[in-house]
């Protein structure tokens, strides 16, 4: 892991384009970062740390060639140094790889290779990759055909490139269960991860699929399978400018992901005729929903239990990715598994979305067009979040939520509801037009230990959200709980140095929650609350406390309530020095398990 790049150029020197791309895919979480191009032989350029950094001390983009490969690195095998930086190549110097993903047999692959007289430099699992492609070479085949060779013999999940001084002007690259997309630009042909690496050069995308062969030359592209038969790929335009990755003004894309939310709201609502359209199609089949996500996603897809229960009265049970398949037995032909990734490319989520498609119908919700899950999913619901840069996840799940409410409405045919999200995107706005109280009441927690977030029915879900907020960017533990789960074990740690965040939109569960918090408060905690400007309780009990628009009643709570939440982890992140772009041991696309 965790982002590649790779390019042909007619008229360009490869190396400053590799840079500036490869740069794009900061975002992706990284330990080191390295280059490769060809021109009669292979130069490499790579090191541990920022690229900011190594680009000070090794003049990145100094290097010939119209043709190579880059890639930043999120270390699996192997400590984080310049030795199992990327690109890798073979004992000759000949061939330089770059790969994300995990090669799950490469220790008996290396064996093999060792037994056989080869020589590895690094600790990774990358580096069996240019010697197999090596091998296959030295037998007669092209790189494109021993990239052919190369993976039937690899197990796992990955995203290749490689280069190769015998075949100038070339990449050659493969992908499965890794992202990997094809940018076709005027004389300049890209491999790379996501699509904010090339969006300045190109918006035109082919999305390969398993196991397909993608070669760039000069002339071109072509896409082969795994048998050699030359494929014609359609060619998508997204609709995503290179503005729309860039900060634009702000201290850091999450804070202007976070202002971008109303907006990823109101574009997402232009979905209602597609998803009506699959309802329409499901709604008479179906006696049970499945949700299947990770993390954040997870969050979401329980907030949407809770909708389509309440309402349409449909039993609705709640997943995770990564054990999906202990409950794999329970599906069958009229269960509708609704997965939910914002990039589409989670393994755990794909890995589920291929089980599920043997006996149910399938739903992905995702972000990117053209990512794996909206080729394998029978339908689809494309959120419209834009390009999310920043790691922990805040337009992208406010959109979630969107299709999600959309979906639970539609089905329950609840124009009520429908009514009350037309207005959610204002009720944001009103949020993010005076965020000064807020900021000044997070800054005195910076030095807090732990929080505790609690809310009841459509709300627990945004506690959970909340903690996973605070924990993401701040190192802080926080833990969200159910309000009512107190008494069970979690009130024995609350003490005066505990602050609990109450999370308290007016509705049915209103007065339950408020004894809650005076448990809390009775036992010496600093009260967080986030309620109506019209709750005089909160008002006068919470230590500190954020007030929302009257309005905005617990049923559409999860979409606006969550903003706040969001703001406190980001302001507090930025209290502590710490870049809430880029978490600690965090990357913003798991493709492994």
């Amino acid at each position: 892991m965790c982002g590649i790049v790779g390019c042909v150029l007619k008229q360009k020197n490869a190396a400053p384009i590799l840079l500036d791309c490869i740069s794009k895919l900061e975002y992706r979480g990284y330990d080191s970062v390295g280059i490769a191009t060809e021109n009669n032989k292979i130069y490499i350029k790579k090191d541990k740390g920022k690229i900011i950094d190594v680009n000070t001390n090794l003049d990145l983009a100094d290097m010939e060639g119209q043709s190579g490969i880059a890639h930043v690195r999120w270390a699996t095998h192997g400590d984080p140094n310049k030795l199992n930086s990327h690109p890798h190549t073979d004992e000759e110097g000949s061939i330089a790889v770059v790969h994300n993903g995990i090669i799950e047999n490469y220790d008996q692959i290396k064996a093999r290779l060792i037994s056989e007289g080869h020589e590895f430099k690094s600790d990774t699992d990358t580096e069996v990759i240019p010697h197999l492609l090596k091998d296959f070479m030295n037998e007669g085949l092209s790189l494109e055909e021993a990239m052919r060779e190369t993976v039937k013999v690899i197990h796992g999940a990955y995203a290749i490139a490689a280069v190769c001084v015998d075949e100038p002007g070339k990449v050659v690259a493969t992908r499965k269960d890794s992202p990997l997309i094809v940018g076709i630009g005027d004389g300049e042909f890209f491999v790379a991860s996501d699509s904010p690496a090339i969006l300045k050069y190109t918006n035109n995308i082919i999305y390969p699929e398993r196991d397909e062969i993608v070669t760039l030359t000069m002339d071109g592209v072509n896409i082969t399978d795994i048998e050699g038969n030359v494929l014609d790929k359609e060619i998508e335009t997204i609709d995503w400018t290179p503005e729309m990755a860039q900060k634009e003004g702000f201290d850091h894309f999450m804070i202007k992901e976070i202002y971008e939310e109303s907006d990823a709201v109101r574009n997402t609502l232009t979905e209602k005729e597609s998803i009506m359209e699959i309802i329409d199609d499901v709604k008479d089949d179906i006696n049970k929903i499945v949700f299947v996500a990770c993390g954040t996603s997870y969050h979401a897809s329980l907030t949407g239990k809770y909708l389509i229960e309440s309402m349409s009265g449909i039993t609705t049970e709640v997943l995770l990715a990564s054990e999906f398949k202990y409950s794999a037995k329970t599906l069958d032909e009229h269960t509708l598994v609704i997965f939910i990734s914002q990039s589409g490319e989670t393994a755990d989520t794909l890995k589920a979305l291929d089980v599920a498609n043997k006996t149910s119908k399938t739903l992905a919700i995702v972000n990117v067009a053209g990512s794996s899950a909206t080729r394998r999913a029978k339908y689809v619901i494309q959120t419209q979040a834009g390009p999310e840069i920043g790691v922990a996840a805040t337009k992208t799940y406010i959109s979630q939520l969107t299709a999600i409410f959309l979906f639970a409405a539609l089905l329950a045919d609840n124009q009520e509801l429908l009514d009350k999200l037309e207005k959610v995107p204002n009720y944001i706005d009103e949020i993010l037009d005076d965020v000064e109280p807020l900021k000044v009441m997070t800054e005195k927690y910076k030095y807090t230990d732990d929080f505790f977030y609690i809310g009841r029915g459509f709300v627990y879900p945004t506690a959970l959200e909340g903690a996973l907020k605070l924990k993401e960017i701040t190192y802080i533990h926080g833990e969200g709980y159910a309000a009512g789960e107190l008494k069970h074990g979690p009130l024995a740690l609350i003490d005066n140095c505990i602050p609990v965040v109450v999370i308290l939109p007016p509705g049915e569960n209103h007065r339950k929650t408020m004894s809650n918090l005076e448990e809390v408060k009775s036992r010496g905690a600093d009260v967080i609350g986030i309620g109506s400007m019209a709750d005089e309780g909160i008002i006068n009990k919470s230590k500190d406390c954020f007030l929302i628009n009257d309005e905005v009643d617990d049923i559409i709570a999860p979409l606006v309530y969550i903003i706040p939440l969001q703001l406190m982890s980001y302001y507090i992140a930025v209290e502590k020095n710490f870049d809430p772009d880029k978490p600690k041991n965090l990357a913003k696309c798991v493709t492994v398990e």
